[in-house]
């Protein structure tokens, strides 16, 4: 492996798959939130998704107790002083992205690479607010982390060969597929996904279909394994949201503006899965 000691922010479902998958491939982790309750829900979580992969025989209980005593948890930035990668996995927000990227640029090693992954937000941007650009890298994986394939790398502006390199390489020896894509808004996956999930909302506001119907439609017509609606769901519409908005504000053309619907969902709380309602009812 190419990095010993690895820093995760955020514990939440990308920030404790990105830790799992990490510790499952033998490297120590330091996984950071700004509470307590944050971080034994983010081990919990890691602790159902190996007993998930035991019961179908891809792990044994002695492989998910040692995963867990790699994974270190701690509300310090300061914690990630000897990690030599920190990934960034915190809420889809700018201000808040930029303002950890300032923090870790003062705690880190001169040496360490600091990545986002950000599923949308510009990797030069975050990279201009530290005084290590060049060692600045998107790394984006996919929800979930330990059975999804995909990185997706981002090379900023500023970014250098060798550090691009390095965690390409990195992405590689944890068993993922690493494509390069470029810093422009929503980068690949989500300049094609979101727009489809945001047209599918559009129909359902415009009455065209009901929710259940929608989903069928995609899933029986285009033969996609989830419906985008029960995707927007997992995702998180507020996830869903701020991705729209930063094509919207970063392209410039109305094909990208968020549906009203989709607005008036997140405004209700109503953020999917993570909230106990969305397009679909979770509660009890």
């Amino acid at each position: 492996m190419s990095f010993k000691n690895v820093g995760v922010v955020g514990a939440g479902q990308m920030g404790n798959g990105i830790a799992q998958v990490v510790a499952m491939h033998g490297v120590s982790v330091v996984m950071m939130d700004v509470s307590e309750e944050s971080l034994t829900k983010g081990l919990k979580t890691i602790e159902s998704s190996c007993d998930r992969l035991i019961k179908k025989e891809l792990m044994t209980t002695q492989e998910k107790a040692e995963v867990l005593s790699r994974i270190k948890t701690t509300v310090h930035m300061g914690d990630f002083r000897d990690c030599d990668l920190v990934i960034e996995a915190a809420t889809e927000n700018v201000e808040l992205k930029l303002n950890i990227f300032r923090q870790l640029d003062e705690v880190c090693p001169p040496k360490a690479i600091l990545a986002s992954n950000t599923s949308s937000i510009s990797i030069t941007k975050m990279a201009a607010v530290t005084s290590r650009p060049e060692q600045v890298v998107g790394m984006h994986f996919m929800n979930p982390v330990p059975l999804m394939k995909l990185v997706e790398g981002i090379r900023g502006l500023q970014t250098s060969d060798q550090s691009f390199r390095k965690v390409a390489q990195f992405a590689e020896n944890l068993g993922k597929t690493f494509i390069e894509v470029k810093d422009m808004p929503a980068f690949a996956v989500n300049r094609i996904l979101m727009p489809m999930i945001n047209e599918a909302i559009y129909v359902l506001h415009e009455g065209i279909a009901s929710v259940e119907d929608i989903d069928s439609a995609m899933k029986l017509g285009t033969n996609q394994p989830m419906g985008p609606l029960t995707l927007a769901d997992f995702v998180g519409l507020d996830t869903c949201l701020a991705i729209m908005n930063v094509l919207h504000e970063g392209l410039g053309e109305s094909k990208y503006r968020p549906c009203p619907l989709l607005v008036k969902y997140v405004e209700a709380g109503w953020l999917g899965r993570k909230s106990g309602r969305g397009f679909y009812n979770y509660a009890g």
